[in-house]
């Protein structure tokens, strides 16, 4: 295994692969994504123009087996932002998670801890954020798709140090795998303040 560091316009030749990953690791439960590959390039390039981004791929071989990637909130869309604009707090001053997603068979092996563990460096290294942040879909208990057994990544998050900010809500649409349309999803958003 190797891991891979880009930021930038750096990971352009990639977005093809990136694309491609969202999309399958995303169909699982609790996402349930149906996208589509136009969708995750033009996603994509949101982080690609902007130059203080970070894309930590994990590759097997040359196969992009996962990616974690990160940007300044303020270089992310304002549906982003509008919940922290909303809640007081300063845009500029977080590093926004976009997502980290890897391949079923290389789980479990510490890739998760190294994907937070890169970006918040390199937060750090960009010296002028004072916390982390990342959202996630939030569904109900008896969702009739939620696998059997299923846990809920909270602890992992809740031991990296992040804490879970409920009243930092949004809604994002995509399409379920068994919706004919878009419906709203609701997502809440986690942060973790950085240390020096």
């Amino acid at each position: 295994m190797q891991i891979r560091l880009l930021q930038g316009a750096a990971i352009a030749p990639h977005i093809p692969d990136l694309a491609h990953l969202r999309l399958t690791v995303f169909r699982e439960f609790p996402y349930l994504y149906d996208g589509t590959p136009e969708y995750e390039a033009r996603y994509l390039a949101t982080y690609a123009e902007s130059p203080d981004s970070l894309f930590v791929l994990a590759l097997d071989g040359e196969r992009v087996v996962g990616v974690s990637t990160g940007l300044p909130m303020a270089d992310e869309t304002e549906a982003f932002q509008r919940p922290f604009l909303d809640g007081g707090w300063d845009p500029a001053r977080i590093f926004y998670f976009g997502e980290s997603v890897l391949l079923p068979e290389y789980r479990g092996g510490g890739l998760g801890v190294r994907f937070f563990a890169e970006r918040e460096a390199h937060a750090r290294r960009l010296g002028r954020f004072d916390h982390c942040a990342f959202c996630a879909v939030e569904r109900p208990a008896d969702h009739p798709r939620r696998p059997p057994g299923y846990r809920p990544l909270n602890e992992f998050w809740a031991h990296r140090g992040y804490r879970h900010y409920p009243q930092l809500r949004t809604e994002y649409h995509w399409r379920d795998l068994d919706e004919d349309a878009e419906s709203a999803k609701p997502m809440s958003f986690w942060l973790k303040e950085l240390s020096p």
